[in-house]
Formats: structure tokens, C-alpha cells, sequence
């Protein structure tokens, strides 16, 4: 599995985005959006303003983690605003999170369904073969520097085991507490995204702090 590093760039510098992003062109592989209403989740973050200006400077693809309520009404904004990857949590859309996999997909991009800690993995599975990547939350969603959730290593391991026995080559991410001394047993789980935030952005040298993460899997 080719290894991806998403920074999240709810742990970046504000005030020096631009800045950061650039960093971000030439060091990652995807440029994590965490998109959160407040109420899906307790903390509010940013939205299309923010989203719509990075893509204007991103030139590596836009990976929105939607944490909302009612992620249907919104979705085409996102992906009008340039993402190339749209995760929603099966929270929110509930019965209605296969419709919006296809719809997502229909639109030429990336559909991603994500689960909080205490939903069990077996809830993705009548997923399986519906989209393309599955979101591990290794921490309960809505904020950054959170420590990271031991058990989520199993989780990731028996939906690898799902995917691999239904020949699906859907792709595991996993955010929440990612960092040098835990993403080799991570990959080896079978996640091959992985969401950093505050491992890139707070030593202060984020291309550093990536190259890092990629030497600490392999």
C-alpha cells in the first residue's frame, strides 16, 4: 500500500496559511480540511471561505473531512470548491450514507465514510465495495492534540481483514494522535492515509516533521 501523509491544517499557522500550504505542496500528499458545525461535534472550525482559498494555492489534492450535520446538503459545495477527497461520518447521514457515497463518486470524486471510537467497525461493512476509503477515528472527533486510542489499531486491522477477503481495495485513513511512535503499526494494521496535525505543525518544521512520519512506517 502506497503511504500517504495528510497534514491537517487545523493545527497549522492562520496567519501564515499560505505559507504553510506551500510547505505542505512540496513535502505531503494530501491536504487534510477538517470541517466541523459545532453541533455534529463540539467545536467549530472553519468552512468554504477557508477551503475555497486554499484550493486556490494547494496544487496536491484536497482531502475534506466533513464532521457536520447533514453532510448531504453540503457536499457538492465542497466538491465544487476543489476536493478531490470527501469524507462524511455514518453518524450524521445514517441510512442515507450509501446514496451520498454514490453521489460523491458520481461527481468524479473520492468517497470516504468515517466512524468516532465508539461506533463498532462492523457498521462499515455493508459499505464494502460502495466507497473508496474509510476513515478511522483514532480519537473522538472534534479536536486537535487529542492522545491517541490504542484499540483503533485492531479496528484497522479487522476492516483490512473485511476488505481484503471481499477483494475491495477501498483504502483505511486514520486521524486522531498519529505520530512517529505509532504510525509503523498503524501501516502494518493496514492504513496507508494518515492525518497529522499537530505531529507536523507544532515542532515547527513541517516538511521535517513529514519526512519523519514516512521514515518512522517503513
Amino acid at each position: 500500500m502506497q503511504l500517504q501523509i495528510a497534514p491537517s491544517i487545523l493545527s497549522a499557522d492562520f496567519l501564515n496559511l499560505g505559507r504553510d500550504i506551500q510547505i505542505l505542496n512540496k513535502s505531503a500528499d494530501l491536504i487534510h480540511l477538517d470541517v466541523m458545525d459545532g453541533v455534529q461535534v463540539p467545536n467549530l472550525s472553519f468552512g468554504f471561505s477557508v477551503t475555497d482559498a486554499v484550493s486556490k494555492v494547494a496544487s496536491i489534492p484536497m482531502d475534506a473531512h466533513l464532521m457536520i450535520c447533514n453532510p448531504a446538503k453540503y457536499a457538492d459545495r465542497f466538491i465544487d470548491g476543489g476536493v478531490s477527497y470527501l469524507s462524511f461520518h455514518l453518524e450524521a447521514a445514517g441510512d442515507g450514507s450509501a446514496e451520498l457515497l454514490s453521489h460523491i463518486r458520481s461527481r468524479g470524486v473520492k468517497a470516504g465514510l468515517a466512524i468516532n471510537p465508539d461506533v463498532p467497525v462492523s457498521r462499515l461493512f455493508p459499505y464494502i465495495g460502495k466507497a473508496d476509503f474509510f476513515l478511522i477515528m483514532s480519537v473522538f472527533a472534534g479536536f486537535g492534540g487529542q492522545k491517541f486510542i490504542p484499540e483503533s489499531i485492531d479496528r484497522i486491522a479487522m476492516l483490512r481483514e473485511r476488505l481484503v477477503s471481499e477483494s475491495d481495495p477501498a483504502l483505511i485513513e486514520v486521524d486522531g494522535g498519529v505520530g512517529t511512535s505509532n504510525i509503523k503499526e498503524l501501516y502494518q494494521a493496514g492504513a496507508s492515509m494518515f492525518v497529522a496535525g499537530s505531529a507536523v505543525f507544532k515542532g515547527g518544521d513541517p516538511a521535517a516533521a513529514i519526512q519523519s512520519l514516512r521514515e518512522a512506517a517503513l
